[in-house]
């Protein structure tokens, strides 16, 4: 927990470091939520291969993040880190001036079934 989905359009391949964008949103994730720990995040990114935003036009991006994290956060919390993610994806989409980069986020509790389990590597002998 958490885990992060980024969906994104293949214009702003050029513009977003998936990698460093992803770093960055762990660490604002545990620097904005009790109980997240850099360590517990997960982000995946999906490209999406074709997009229409509003009537097609041209020159336009979408970047969607959905965040899922443990019940019993507040709404305050959520809308704190929705903010939070929203601001780190204006900065790290910044460079692409000559697209409209349409950005949103849904922070929202994983169902009351979820379940892991992390198997740790074993050392080398």
């Amino acid at each position: 927990m958490p885990h992060i989905v980024v969906d994104h359009d293949a214009t702003l391949l050029e513009y977003l470091d998936r990698r460093r964008f992803a770093r960055e949103l762990h660490a604002l994730a545990a620097r904005t939520v009790e109980g997240i720990t850099v360590e517990s995040c997960k982000t995946r990114f999906r490209c999406v291969d074709e997009a229409v935003i509003a009537h097609d036009e041209p020159q336009r991006a979408l970047v969607h993040v959905d965040f899922a994290i443990l019940p019993g956060r507040t709404t305050e919390t959520k809308s704190e880190l929705g903010r939070a993610v929203i601001d780190l994806l204006r900065s790290h989409t910044a460079a692409a001036t000559d697209v409209t980069v349409h950005a949103s986020v849904e922070v929202r509790d994983l169902d009351a079934a979820y379940t892991n389990h992390v198997t740790p590597a074993r050392e080398q002998s």
